[in-house]
């Protein structure tokens, strides 16, 4: 069923054009933040809850597991109910989340708090994106979309600079703080929102729950894979048990893939898994967005547990890989739409690679050479693959599966997000797993260098 869009009336004032987009700005925004302004805070976050590395992975997992699992259905409320309604309803959750976050008195609290804003941004981000479409002319929508998405950008790749501020000057609490005025303000922007056109919608609830269990046990089981540390709030599962949980993952997954081709409304329809093109782009993402998530799981560890370098400092080495994704993706994507997206979604994975060997193998370099370089080099190579695998994904199939296809790879690269930072935490608490880890995470992006090639045509 095709989504309803309503263009602007002639006679809808130009500022309420504005401030519709500003309240969908910063809506989106503080979502975006709040997926990875607590990279730089997880040192501070281990030591005053005396957490080990298992358990504190879902301070961050918690958050992308929901996203992964609602963004779809976030999308489809927004179509039900009505884009600024859904909108609204995000900010205020999510403000309340917040402030929860903020006066978490232990780690458990944390993570349940972290988990309810996780379900307001899959309602915030979709609904915000389908706001802007309805309510501006389809001559301005792509101008204001651009908008919406470079803010998006700038906001969750400057988001660990100022959880590195926020962190060393005020306390990891005050991330959090920040979100209900933002949200706030955004609200009542959304008083100037045009009315939308409501459709109905069914919605997938049973496979969005069964994709959910079945991703929080597989995490589960990567994230006690160590041998656990001394001292620490929660011991480690015996094996039996993990592997009893993952088996358990992978059978739920089993069943949500079945569940897919009987129900009339799936999340993830059958037909897509066909296009040999799509999946190998969408095995692609996976690789790569885990060995991100492992790669960065890891290092503000390194950087200030054996470093000793301040939370600031480990946010301002962030700062080259977030202005390389900004400033050079438009013109890799120009390059890709004239040359083709095979090679830059080659040439960027092994440079991803690279960057990760060069950080195992600096452990015992300068700064300068051992981490801001290669990091560096990880900016630029995401530079080079970020547009064209996005261009190649809607390219893959049919202009009526574009919307689908776009939030099929996004839950792919949230999940590969989930899966890499649980498989981190279990990494963590073994001898040497900082140089391992990163290995690791160069042999993931070199696995999406190698699923590009094998299904895109020259």
């Amino acid at each position: 069923m095709k989504k309803a869009r309503r263009k602007s009336k002639p006679d809808t004032p130009r500022m309420h054009l504005r401030l519709t987009l500003a309240a969908c700005v910063l809506a989106s925004s503080m979502a975006f933040i709040d997926g990875t302004v607590l990279t730089v805070a997880l040192p501070a976050l281990r030591r005053d809850f005396t957490a080990d590395y298992a358990l504190l992975q879902w301070v961050m997992n918690g958050y992308t597991l929901a996203v992964a699992a609602l963004t779809m259905i976030g999308g489809a409320l927004s179509d039900r109910y009505g884009h600024a309604r859904i909108l609204s309803l995000g900010c205020l959750l999510f403000s309340l989340a917040s402030a929860a976050c903020a006066l978490a008195p232990d780690i458990g609290w944390l993570i349940a708090a972290r988990v309810t804003q996780g379900i307001a941004a899959a309602m915030v981000a979709p609904s915000s994106l389908a706001l802007i479409g309805s309510a501006f002319p389809r001559s301005e929508r792509s101008a204001a979309i651009g908008v919406w998405a470079a803010a998006s950008a700038i906001a969750a790749g400057g988001a660990p600079v100022l959880g590195g501020w926020l962190t060393e000057v005020l306390g990891w609490r005050f991330i959090f703080w920040i979100n209900p005025p933002i949200g706030l303000f955004a609200i009542a922007l959304l008083y100037f929102a045009p009315k939308d056109r409501m459709e109905k919608r069914r919605f997938d609830l049973a496979g969005a729950f069964l994709l959910a269990l079945s991703l929080a046990a597989i995490a589960y089981a990567l994230g006690q894979i160590g041998p656990g540390e001394k001292g620490m709030e929660a011991p480690r599962a015996p094996a039996s048990v993990i592997i009893a949980v993952a088996i358990a993952g992978l059978a739920l997954l089993g069943v949500y893939a079945w569940w897919q081709k009987t129900t009339e409304h799936p999340l993830t329809p059958p037909r897509l898994l066909k296009n040999e093109p799509f999946v190998g782009l969408n095995l692609a993402t996976l690789g790569i967005y885990g060995a991100l998530a492992v790669g960065f799981f890891l290092l503000p560890f390194e950087m200030i547990d054996r470093r000793n370098l301040s939370a600031t400092d480990v946010g301002l080495v962030f700062v080259p890989f977030t202005l390389a994704i900004g400033l050079l993706s438009r013109a890799f994507g120009k390059l890709a739409d004239r040359y083709g997206a095979r090679m830059p979604l080659i040439v960027g994975p092994l440079g991803c690679a690279a960057s990760f060997l060069w950080l195992a193998a600096g452990q015992g370099v300068p700064t300068w050479l051992g981490i801001f370089a290669p990091v560096c080099l990880t900016g630029l190579s995401m530079a080079v693959l970020v547009a064209p695998l996005t261009s190649a994904v809607m390219s893959s199939v049919k202009d009526a599966d574009e919307g689908l296809a776009s939030g099929v790879n996004n839950a792919a690269a949230r999940i590969a997000s989930l899966l890499g930072v649980a498989l981190a935490a279990g990494l963590a608490s073994f001898a040497s797993s900082y140089v391992f880890g990163m290995i690791t995470a160069a042999a993931l992006a070199a696995s999406g260098a190698l699923a590009a090639a094998l299904t895109l045509k020259r």
